[in-house]
Parts: structure tokens; C-alpha cells; sequence
């Protein structure tokens, strides 16, 4: 697994907290504390070593993976962003970005649930007060998932959002309808994003088993098929006051969570890529016949196929060059950066999510064409490959990143700032 060229460091972790595992009240799952970068990729190499065998029959069955997803967390990987000051490892987007390909090589639709979750601990690290802090970040080092409600069906582009945030003689009331809400139906909070009284954009979080909320499996995309990315409904749903941060300081001032949201989309596109070329490799050397003409006994001696897989190699080289260019980027951002600080890391997230979509498609096309029509057969299962880089390379369009960092170095024009760029 490409670690994409980061430096393993030690994590100092506060004495308040010397224990390597923690012990949920609710259901005596016990969580696992992960203190280092070392200890984050090795964590993330073996829960996908666990979860890889199942991916196929999964996605045909579209069994949804709640005990994968309870696995995944009980490692300590869904805390590993949470600021080390904050008792976390606060690991680097270069180790974060290795954990998610490293899972979405085995199963993509796993690695994606808990990527708006990350996205939600970003915005509280830059937005959300000490005491939301120390209240979140504790829930999330005791193991707690928190899934996503942001974009909404029917408005009129996807940062257009109708759902409120009203206040009440007691508080608070959320009311609206989001979908692609990937992560709600496992998790044990929502962050819903909504407009306030005063017609500006803030997070609500709010309990998943919270009165007047609704997470319903309606999602019926062709791939990504068990991340149930589907609708959830809030109705006078009841918010604490305390649990509300604000989400237009997130873009309003410049800061990392854009480029880094996207950086993860393109980590989990990595991800699929690698997964897709292995297949082939695999099916190529042990399932394919070789062509009539060829004049060799194995599909793996075809000189046509081996100048492919070659080609393949050296994209997946490029695309694992630019990734890691952009999280050495991220990396070295200061932690309140300047408007041109964040251009350029988006700018860099964006060539490495032009590389990252293209080849996942790419190779997940030529899975097909190099291993032969056995590979369509649905005992195989293959074209969840296809299937899954197609769904989730259409979360931003790609024609955009040409543009933005055209626009970037010819007329020194700055992308805006939104969760898409």
C-alpha cells in the first residue's frame, strides 16, 4: 500500500487518557485507540484485508454492511482526524488519504461511509466552540459515527439548500428533506446542513434516534449500491442549541475543507482504480484464454495485454504522484492559511481528482476488454467495479477541475470556495 510519501510520526497523546481501548456503554463494543500514523495504516490494512472477500456478494445481494461498518469503527479509524490536542492522532491527510484507498481497494462503498464524517470533524476542529468540541470529539473517540445531510433533490444547484433551522420556545427546529445522505443510516449522530433565521448557512447535529427524524434506504443508484446514500427526513426535528456551529464561516474564511473533502473523493477513485487493475491481473493469469492469433499459451504472455497492463501501471504511477503532491500540500497549509494558500491547494487536489476519476474509470472499462467475455459473467460480478467508479466520479464534475486550474495558471483566476472544490 502507497503511503504517498508521508513521514511516520509519533502522536503525543494527554495523560488524561492512557488507555489504548475504549469500552461502549450502549452495546460493549470495545473501541480501539489509535495514537500513531503507523498504527492508523496498519489498522487500515487489516480491516481491508477483512472486508475484501465479501465486497462481490455485497454489492449482488445489496446487503448493507452494518457489522462492517461497526467493525470499521470499533478500530479507532473513524477518530483518526480527531486534533491530537483534543486526545486524537490528528494524522496527516497523507496517512488519512493512504487509510481511505487502502479500504476502498477492497470495498469502495465502505470507504465512503465514513467520508463525511471526516468531512463533519473538519468543520468542527475550525468552527465549533471548546465546549463542542470536547463534546464531539470525546463522542468520537468513544466510537461514535457521524453520517452527512447536505444536498437536496429539487433546488437549483447543488448548493442550493431549502432545509431550516427555526427557533422555538425551545430552542431549535429543523425541518426539510436531504438526500445522498451517505453515512445517516449507520450512524449515531447527523450533521444536517440547514439555514438559519437569519438566512445564513449553519451544521446542525442531531441524534439519529432523535423525534421527528427519518433515514429512509431509498437509494437505487447502479454502483455504489451499499453506502444507502438515500433520503432523510427532518419534521420539527428538536436541535440543542449547543449542537449548532456555523457552516458559511467554513468558506466565508479561507480554510482546508473543500480541498480536502475532495481530496478523499479522490483517494476512494484511487482506491477503485487499484482494485480494478488487480482483478484484471488476477483473472488474466488465471481465467482468460489467450486469442487464436496470439501464438502463445497464456492470456499473460499476449503482448497486446501486457503493453495494456503496462499503460495501466504508469497511470496508476501518475495518479499516485499527484495525490500525494496534493496532500504534501495540505500538509504543509498552515492551520489558518491565506485566500492563496487555499488556491493552490485546490488547485492540486484538482489535477490529482482529474487523474484519480479518468483512471478509474479507465481501468475499470479495460478490466473487461483485457480479461475476456468470461469476465461478464454475473458469477463474477465484475462490473461492480465499472459501476462503482462510474457513480462516484459523478459526485463533482471533472469538466470543472480542467477549467479551474486552466483558469488558475492563465489568468491567476482563484477557484471559489465551496465543498466541491
Amino acid at each position: 500500500m502507497s503511503q504517498f510519501g508521508h513521514n511516520t510520526r509519533s502522536i503525543a497523546v494527554p495523560i488524561r487518557d492512557e488507555s489504548d481501548t475504549i469500552k461502549s456503554d450502549d452495546d460493549n463494543t470495545v473501541y480501539s485507540r489509535i495514537r500513531t500514523e503507523d498504527e492508523a495504516l496498519r489498522a487500515a490494512s487489516a480491516f481491508a484485508r477483512e472486508i475484501e472477500t465479501g465486497a462481490a456478494d455485497r454489492d449482488r445481494e445489496r446487503r448493507l454492511p452494518y457489522d462492517e461498518v461497526a467493525r470499521f469503527s470499533s478500530t479507532g479509524l473513524w477518530a483518526i482526524t480527531v486534533p491530537a490536542s483534543w486526545g486524537g492522532a490528528g494524522v496527516s491527510n497523507a496517512t488519512l488519504g493512504a487509510v481511505i484507498a487502502s479500504i476502498a481497494e477492497a470495498d469502495p462503498n465502505i470507504a465512503q461511509i465514513p467520508k463525511n464524517h471526516f468531512l463533519v470533524v473538519k468543520i468542527i476542529a475550525l468552527n465549533g466552540t471548546d465546549q463542542q468540541k470536547r463534546f464531539f470529539f470525546k463522542e468520537i473517540l468513544n466510537g461514535a459515527r457521524i453520517g452527512h445531510a447536505a444536498s437536496e433533490r429539487g433546488t437549483k444547484t447543488v448548493l442550493d439548500i431549502k432545509t431550516s433551522l427555526s427557533r422555538s420556545a425551545n430552542g431549535f427546529r429543523l425541518s426539510g428533506t436531504k438526500f445522498y445522505t451517505t453515512g445517516s443510516l449507520f450512524a449515531d449522530w447527523i450533521a444536517v446542513s440547514a439555514i438559519d433565521d437569519d438566512g445564513r448557512f449553519v451544521q446542525a447535529l442531531v441524534p439519529r434516534d432523535a423525534p421527528g427524524l427519518t433515514v429512509i434506504d431509498d437509494w437505487t443508484g447502479f454502483g455504489q449500491r451499499t453506502t444507502a446514500s438515500g433520503t432523510a427526513k427532518f419534521e420539527a426535528v428538536p436541535v440543542d442549541p449547543t449542537h449548532v456551529m456555523s457552516l458559511q464561516a467554513a468558506y466565508e474564511t479561507p480554510s482546508l475543507a473543500g480541498p480536502e473533502s475532495q481530496f478523499q473523493h479522490a483517494c476512494i477513485d484511487l482506491g477503485i482504480a487499484r482494485g480494478a487493475i488487480a482483478e484484471t491481473m488476477s483473472f488474466v493469469n488465471t481465467k482468460s484464454r489467450p486469442w487464436a492469433d496470439s501464438g502463445v499459451k497464456y492470456a499473460c504472455d499476449d503482448p497486446y495485454i501486457i503493453s495494456a497492463v503496462g499503460d495501466l501501471q504508469i497511470r496508476l504511477f501518475a495518479a499516485e504522484a499527484a495525490i500525494d503532491r496534493a496532500a504534501r500540500r495540505l500538509d504543509r497549509t498552515p492551520a489558518y492559511p491565506t485566500e492563496d494558500q487555499v488556491a493552490i491547494a485546490s488547485i492540486d487536489v484538482a489535477a490529482a481528482k482529474v487523474l484519480t476519476t479518468e483512471l478509474a474509470i479507465l481501468t475499470t472499462d479495460k478490466l473487461f476488454e483485457l480479461a475476456g467475455a468470461g469476465a461478464t459473467l454475473a458469477t463474477y460480478n465484475l462490473d461492480r467495479h465499472w459501476r462503482n467508479a462510474r457513480t462516484h466520479t459523478l459526485h463533482d464534475p471533472v469538466r470543472w477541475k480542467y477549467n479551474i486550474v486552466g483558469n488558475y495558471y492563465l489568468n491567476s483566476v482563484n477557484p471559489r470556495r465551496h465543498n466541491y472544490i
